[in-house]
């Protein structure tokens, strides 16, 4: 007999059960309920069987039915459970009845399916009182009715079909499942596709950006060959001036010589005037070379702010290659490389070799960590000194950058350390693969330090300073950097 084929009377089916609501559970159950419940349990459920196992074509795990199924379920239980008798209640679920009725479906969930799964004759009761308060939620399951079948919730029609122990209970699961997966599939695509138009909007604004800087450069080079030429033609006047009076002196010698025996005052005041005149030309030759060495200084200048430009620029290519790559890993479609990063060229800092957020919370920090080419700078005695005071130094930075190159290794981000060098005498030759350790030179703070480790990083790329030092905050959070706690960073790592 198919479970769906009894349909209780109005008088006799509910009666022991609405009786039982108000009684004891020692009252004697309604034969009449008696009989309805053997008419819908499933053949072959006395033991551990399952309603699917009873009389589908393949059992169905209930440990891994989908969320919606497991509502439903958990739903009509928790409807049933308060008009039940106890006789009918396994033990392990009448702490549930005990429960707010409208809490009963959440936090009685567990309980409820597994005694679903486990009693038959609980879930035989809980059909009678579906069928006869509910009918609804089991109709859309009878093959007499296919119309409303098909326009039904599948997690109600799945629902039901285990309830009622349906050879197609197995097939209506995973046709649920399927559909919750779908909906996740749908979901990553469109944050896929929303992630791709970003990047392609911030790449338009990096190649806006980069032809700017080229057409700068360009104008630089520009004044820096006029002030060449310039400079150039100012040395042929003066070579030019210089030969005039090495010739004024050459033929004032021949006169004086001419003249040596009538005119010898005369050859004395010619020969201080030619000194003079050398003089001015070692002066003017002084100038030339001066003018040359500057023009060339002025050149080195031009260089390095080119190299400069040309660093930033390709630290945000890569940037934004980076989240490109990630991207592609995402969607397997291959990996790229990265170069070297700006931290390795600040000045005032020696390593054993722009406003933003302020992040409060540890779940915020793991958040950020995944952004593509993200760069933590750790204010390192900072952390220490609030973690881990009693330690001495040296343990307190092998503590740290230990930590610190788990974490590297968990979210691939670039991570920099820095400590005051001040009071160093040995340091560690080597460090966790992926962890910069940075010491600042004598007379220099590991503040400034930080402060031009943010100001390097190109704009747009994401910048994580981890202090307590409030300066330090609100220098960083005004170059663009994200600021975080001390403590919190300290409960990121701890969770790592």
């Amino acid at each position: 007999m198919q479970p769906s084929s009894h349909r209780p009377g109005p008088s006799g089916d509910r009666s022991g059960s609405e009786q039982g609501a108000g009684s004891t559970a020692d009252a004697a159950p309604d034969p009449a309920a008696e009989q309805v419940r053997e008419d819908v349990r499933p053949s072959g459920a006395d033991g551990a069987a399952t309603a699917c196992d009873a009389g589908g074509d393949e059992p169905v795990d209930w440990s891994a039915l989908p969320d919606p199924v497991r509502e439903r379920l958990a739903e009509l239980a928790a409807a049933a459970l308060g008009a039940l008798p106890a006789a009918d209640v396994p033990k392990r679920v009448r702490p549930v009845a005990r429960f707010a009725p409208a809490k009963r479906a959440g936090s009685g969930a567990p309980a409820l399916l597994a005694g679903l799964r486990e009693s038959p004759r609980f879930r035989t009761a809980v059909v009678e009182w579906t069928r006869a308060h509910r009918p609804e939620a089991l109709d859309a399951t009878d093959t007499a009715d296919a119309a409303a079948g098909a326009e039904a919730d599948p997690a109600t029609t799945a629902a039901a079909a285990l309830l009622l122990g349906r050879r197609d209970a197995a097939a209506k699961v995973r046709a649920v499942a399927r559909r919750a997966e779908d909906a996740s599939l749908r979901s990553e695509r469109d944050a896929a596709l929303a992630r791709v138009r970003k990047l392609e909007a911030e790449l338009a604004e990096a190649r806006d950006e980069l032809a700017t800087a080229r057409a700068d450069v360009e104008r630089v080079r520009e004044e820096r060959t006029d002030q060449l030429d310039k400079l150039r033609s100012r040395l042929r006047k003066q070579g030019q001036q210089l030969r005039e009076a090495r010739d004024a002196a050459e033929q004032a010698r021949r006169d004086a010589e001419q003249a040596t025996g009538a005119r010898g005052g005369e050859a004395q005041r010619l020969a201080e005037e030619l000194a003079r005149e050398r003089e001015r030309a070692a002066a003017e030759r002084t100038r030339a070379e001066r003018a040359v060495a500057d023009a060339e200084a002025a050149r080195r200048s031009a260089q390095e702010a080119r190299a400069a430009d040309e660093v930033r620029l390709r630290l945000l290519l890569d940037t934004l290659g980076g989240a490109a790559d990630g991207l592609r890993r995402e969607l397997a479609l291959g990996e790229t490389g990265t170069g070297a990063a700006p931290a390795d060229t600040v000045a005032g800092a020696a390593g054993p070799t722009r406003a933003a957020e302020r992040i409060s919370d540890a779940d915020a920090l793991g958040r950020l960590l995944r952004l593509p080419a993200v760069h933590l700078v750790v204010d390192g005695y900072n952390v220490t000194k609030t973690g881990y005071s009693e330690l001495p130094l040296a343990e307190q930075r092998s503590r740290l950058v230990g930590q610190l190159g788990a974490l590297q290794a968990r979210v691939g981000a670039e991570v920099t350390v820095v400590f005051d060098g001040a009071g160093v005498t040995s340091v560690p030759a080597a460090n966790p693969r992926g962890v910069r350790v940075l010491f600042s030179e004598p007379g220099v703070l590991a503040d400034d330090v930080i402060r031009d480790l943010v100001a390097a990083e190109p704009h747009g790329r994401p910048v994580i300073v981890a202090t307590s030092d409030q300066e330090v905050v609100t220098a960083v959070r005004r170059s663009g950097a994200h600021a975080v706690p001390s403590h919190v960073l300290l409960t990121r790592l701890g969770r790592t």
